[in-house]
C-alpha cells in the first residue's frame, strides 16, 4: 500500500490545484473508523484531526494537503471541527 502524503501549502497554492472545484466536507468533533476505497486528496481549510492507522498516528491541521492511498483503513479523531476540500484520484 502507498504511504500517506502530507505537505503544508498556502491557500493560494491550493487554489492553483483547483480546490475551488473540489467537494467540501465538514465534521464536528467525533471519532470514527474509515476505509478509503479510492485515493483521496484533501486540503484542510480549518480544524484539527488525529488519524491513526495500523502503523502511524498522524496529526492533520489547517493548510495541509493530504493524500490517503486507496485501501487505507484508519480511525479519525476530529479534535477541532474540520472543514476540508477533497477530491478523488487526484494527479498533481
Amino acid at each position: 500500500m502507498d504511504e500517506i502524503k502530507i505537505k503544508y501549502i498556502t491557500i493560494e497554492d491550493a487554489k492553483e490545484l483547483g480546490i475551488d472545484n473540489w467537494n467540501v466536507w465538514e465534521c464536528e468533533p467525533s471519532v470514527f473508523e474509515w476505509y478509503y476505497d479510492e485515493s483521496e486528496t484533501f486540503y484542510v481549510l480549518e480544524g484539527y484531526v488525529v488519524v491513526t492507522t495500523t502503523t502511524d498516528r498522524i496529526h492533520i491541521e489547517k493548510n495541509m494537503l493530504v493524500t490517503f492511498p486507496k485501501g487505507l483503513k484508519c480511525t479519525w479523531e476530529v479534535r477541532k471541527p474540520i472543514k476540508k476540500a477533497y477530491t478523488f484520484n487526484f494527479q498533481s
